[in-house]
């Protein structure tokens, strides 16, 4: 059974912020500016969807002052309020109309672009979950310029939180959405089920994973997901945890299966091969054993933990 296999004591990357998102504020125009032009208020940068990091052995947001955010979002960048921490407000503003922000213009020498996926596993945790509520947001507005029922032009409201149509006939309101995915390691008889896609680098495999329909509970998506992609049936199902994946903008929700018996069968071709993995060799391999055999994802990685969490129970 799944219940002697613990939640290890550890935020998923990208989980964790130390914000306090202040909902209660966002529909009070006054205050919001009011913070937004405090002198100690502090503003993230995207530009293209990528964080202005200050490079180190851990890399850290380098935030900016209003001096340089304002006038930016004065002359019509999004922006967004993302919350309070120490008494002091964060926002995040885009700056994507910037051509080289890194080599030229006002942001050049005071930090690096870098890709997220490749960086985050060198990220600062609570800037790592700054960086994955803002990234998206500032990704949504880019994308939400026009109304989906209508076609008009939208406007930001509720301090970047929503958008609303401007067409008064229409007036649709538009808010962020996260898709949720489940991941999950089925599991048979002290073994674990993996899978690797023929876009992965050689002898990498990983938990299997799949988007959540249209009125589908979290429990049949792991065993639907499990069955369409190895043909493997599912019975118990138990949550571990979840991750926000900003890329764009989902929510992995982690689980452990029983699997009913072990038969594989591939049915289409999401998979290039399903295998199943003694614990023992799991175990090495977590420790970066047998590498021209089987590697895991990093563990930054919610598949990580998850075969962690279960190699861990002898």
């Amino acid at each position: 059974m799944l219940n002697h296999i613990p939640v290890l004591e550890t935020h998923n990357v990208f989980a964790g912020s130390p914000l306090d998102r202040c909902e209660i504020l966002r529909g009070d125009s006054g205050r919001v500016d009011a913070m937004m032009r405090a002198a100690d208020t502090r503003f993230i940068c995207i530009w293209r969807t990528k964080p202005l990091i200050k490079p180190g052995e851990t890399l850290r947001i380098q935030w900016v002052n209003g001096l340089m955010a304002l006038p930016i979002i004065d002359a019509g960048a999004a922006w967004v309020f993302l919350g309070t921490a120490d008494g002091r407000a964060h926002f995040a503003v885009d700056i994507s109309a910037e051509k080289d922000p890194e080599n030229s213009g006002d942001f050049a020498g005071m930090g690096i672009f870098p890709d997220l996926r490749m960086s985050a596993a060198s990220l600062d945790r609570g800037d790592a979950a700054i960086i994955a509520q803002a990234k998206p947001l500032i990704d949504w507005h880019s994308r939400r310029t026009f109304c989906s029922v209508c076609g008009s032009l939208t406007a930001m409201r509720q301090s970047g939180a929503s958008r609303i149509c401007t067409n008064e006939a229409c007036k649709a309101s538009h808010f962020p959405r996260t898709d949720p995915v489940v991941i999950m390691l089925a599991i048979h008889e002290g073994r674990c089920l993996l899978g690797r896609q023929k876009i992965f680098p050689p002898h990498m495999y990983s938990a299997l994973a799949g988007f959540i329909e249209p009125g589908e509970s979290l429990e049949e998506a792991v065993r639907r997901e499990i069955q369409e992609e190895s043909g493997v049936p599912v019975g118990e199902v138990r949550y571990h945890s979840s991750q926000p994946w900003p890329f764009p903008a989902s929510l992995m929700i982690g689980c452990h299966a029983i699997a009913l018996d072990d038969k594989i069968e591939l049915p289409g071709d999401e998979l290039e091969e399903a295998v199943w993995f003694e614990k023992g060799l799991i175990r090495e391999a977590l420790e970066g054993k047998h590498r021209d055999r089987v590697w895991m994802p990093p563990p930054h990685a919610i598949a990580h933990q998850l075969i962690k969490s279960w190699a861990s129970v002898d």
